[in-house]
């Protein structure tokens, strides 16, 4: 996955005013090219980022994933680009080849040909689907998205051609209703969801590989029996805050191979592209369902499980 152009909604123009309507003339193309982020300066002080997550740390020391619509010869070609919030949509798109044809042979990788992950504009929405392809390779997904603003969409591809690399592709998207953004949570180290407690523990470093161990407990006993989720005992996506840059990072190891056991801790390994402020999902299942714990992590400023203040309001949302 490599840094491009950044491709980010329309929707950043209108983040500055609180509880404004957020839609889409006929007449306007709802994706726009943004300027490239100021760099900072030698000594390092930190800026704040447009989601208020802090600063990305002057250049990136690695390739960052998403950040542009095409790459490597493959185009996204996001049919959808609007959507009322609160009601259910059709996604649809298609990836396309050098010549314009549409991609339909896909190498299985985590159990899926593609992952498709729509993620909101101030990271307080996720959804992490896997749509389905037709034999003309279109792909489709019902999504219902809960708040109006701008959000990113990712797919992750390895198309089945050989010496193909893996692929992180990115559109905007935009959802029509009364926009009202949200403040970036606080940085925190245990993170709550459906009556499970997910401990982070490790560091997110700038341009150097680090290891991620999360363990999972329900009712102060740890989950000793998590379920293979995607080929894995867990699915982690790191997004930076501001331009969303993409991260998708890889277990210590799969389901079966020795080095892996059904919980309750999951390692992971991950570089991160640049310093600056992430948000980590988690994927896990349990029980037959899918769970998604949340995370808000610096890096190259701590490590990742530094423990922090609770963010006020408490909510969140997750994509399962």
């Amino acid at each position: 996955m490599h840094a491009g152009l950044r491709i980010t909604a329309f929707a950043a123009a209108l983040a500055a005013t609180f509880g404004t309507a957020y839609g889409v003339g006929k007449g306007v193309d709802p994706v726009v090219e943004d300027p490239a982020p100021a760099r900072h300066e030698s000594h390092g002080e930190a800026s704040p980022d447009p989601a208020g997550g802090g600063d990305h740390g002057g250049h990136e020391t690695m390739p960052a994933g998403g950040l542009q619509i095409s790459e490597g010869g493959y185009t996204l070609d996001l049919r959808t680009t609007t959507v009322t919030a609160g009601k259910r949509s059709d996604l649809s798109f298609a990836i396309r080849d050098s010549a314009g044809r549409a991609v339909t042979a896909y190498q299985r990788e985590h159990d899926k040909e593609l992952h498709l992950i729509v993620a909101s504009r101030d990271l307080a929405t996720y959804r992490h689907v896997h749509p389905t392809r037709a034999a003309d390779g279109t792909w489709s997904i019902p999504v219902e998205l809960p708040r109006a603003g701008g959000y990113r969409v990712f797919a992750d591809f390895t198309p089945a051609k050989k010496g193909a690399e893996n692929l992180t592709l990115g559109a905007d998207l935009a959802a029509s209703g009364t926009y009202a953004p949200r403040q970036l949570p606080a940085p925190n180290a245990t993170a709550k969801v459906d009556g499970y407690e997910v401990r982070l523990d490790g560091a997110l470093r700038p341009g150097k590989e680090g290891e991620l161990r999360l363990k999972v407990s329900r009712n102060g006993n740890p989950v000793t029996d998590l379920q293979p989720y995607l080929g894995a005992y867990g699915h982690l996506v790191a997004l930076r805050s501001g331009d969303l840059a993409y991260l998708h990072v890889h277990p210590g190891g799969e389901p079966g191979d020795g080095r892996t056991k059904p919980g309750p801790e999951i390692s992971f390994t991950a570089t991160a592209p640049s310093s600056g402020t992430y948000r980590l999902f988690l994927d896990f299942k349990h029980q037959g369902q899918v769970h998604t714990a949340e995370f808000t992590v610096r890096a190259g400023t701590a490590a990742a499980g530094s423990p922090a203040p609770a963010h006020e309001d408490g909510a969140e949302e997750h994509g399962h």
